[in-house]
């Protein structure tokens, strides 16, 4: 097998996850201000994107609070460093079953709510990307269950490319990215696609060698994929995954520690990756080139992209290839014609008009914006 080694590698830092960890390290971020705080850092420290969820600032518990996500958005677009902004969509796709003789009701910690409200807070902050988990997989708790039936994908992945959010697929396992290439074959994701190997997450795919090289061997070529180990194995697969091809991702999320007794930072975690893919021989791009390299857009939020709105011209209702835009707020539609427009006003435009009501000016060419 010939060496395929990346020579241009970008490193992702995921901040602070949704696990049980913020009682065992004081430098899991909670608040929205620390969350932000730690993704800067890590940017100055060379990581091209920031992968974020947002926690309870009291208890540092896993939320899908719009506002917490809001904050920590605005937080890092006002800073003096550029970074790709990557947002989860993984929550709210939790079930807990009641035990092994009882498992009906769920109990606590159960938190299933639909296609629709899991990319509420994408659709109020439009990140450059945001996860898509594809699968659904049995954690290392007892009863518990990530849920993401293929319908629920469909649908969240149909609303991120409405939006123009690029989708990070999660593949936790072999069959994770069959399904994956489903969604780009019926046209629901692009075919540029990019994927994050979740290696050594029980129980998705162990973090041997073996296991990750037939999770690579399965990346389509025209994929930009990037890969990580969990605990001591992270920095392994730095050079691991950069010598298959990927790029990587570190921080506080996959793991605490910086070296045996030392609980790390998530910029400490950032400067000894970029430390291994330099001492290879690679180079650390940044945030511009990444978007270059991924076709990202680097946007404003929700409500910035309106005030931005009620000084600009109308909206035409397509641009020059033909391709139609949403009369509200100028968004591209990459399908034929009108495709998607539904899932997208639904989830954008509302509060402005339902969409039954909206649809025949629009489809008539009369629907005057609100701006």
């Amino acid at each position: 097998m010939p060496l395929t080694m990346n020579r241009e590698v970008f490193v992702t830092c995921a901040v602070t996850g949704s696990g049980g960890t913020q009682d065992r390290s004081p430098h899991v971020p909670r608040s929205p201000a620390q969350i932000a705080e730690s993704a800067i850092d890590a940017a100055k420290a060379g990581a091209a994107v920031v992968h974020c969820h947002v926690r309870d600032p009291e208890t540092g518990a896993p939320s899908r609070d719009l506002g917490l996500y809001r904050e920590v958005t605005d937080r890092i677009r006002d800073a003096d460093v550029d970074v790709v902004l990557n947002l989860t969509a993984g929550m709210g796709g939790d079930i807990v079953f009641g035990g092994v003789e009882a498992p009906l009701p769920v109990v606590a910690g159960t938190d299933m709510v639909g296609a629709t409200e899991r990319v509420a807070h994408i659709a109020e902050c439009l990140p450059e990307i945001c996860t898509l988990d594809c699968g659904t997989m049995n954690f290392a708790e007892a009863d518990y269950v990530m849920t993401n039936t293929p319908g629920m994908l469909r649908a969240m992945g149909q609303a991120m490319t409405d939006l123009g959010v690029k989708p990070e697929i999660e593949a936790f396992d072999t069959g994770h990215l069959w399904f994956a290439k489903q969604l780009v074959a019926e046209g629901i994701l692009t075919s540029d696609a990019l994927v994050q190997l979740c290696m050594g997450v029980p129980w998705g795919a162990p973090d041997d060698l073996n296991t990750f090289m037939a999770m690579v061997n399965n990346v389509p070529s025209d994929w930009t994929f990037s890969a990580f180990g969990l605990g001591r194995n992270q920095m392994a697969y730095v050079a691991a995954s950069v010598l298959a091809g990927g790029n990587v991702r570190v921080g506080l999320e996959d793991n605490l520690w910086l070296e045996k007794g030392v609980l790390a930072t998530n910029a400490q975690l950032v400067e000894r990756a970029v430390g291994v893919i330099e001492g290879m021989g690679a180079r650390v791009i940044g945030p511009a080139e990444v978007r270059e390299k991924l076709g990202l857009v680097k946007r404003a939020p929700r409500d910035d992209l309106r005030d931005a709105r009620s000084v600009a011209a109308p909206v035409p209702a397509a641009d020059a290839s033909g391709r139609k835009t949403c009369p509200e707020c100028g968004h591209l539609f990459r399908g034929k014609g009108w495709d998607g427009i539904d899932t997208h006003w639904h989830l954008k435009h509302e509060g402005v008009m339902p969409f039954d009501q909206a649809w025949p000016a629009i489809e008539a060419g009369t629907y005057k914006s609100s701006s």
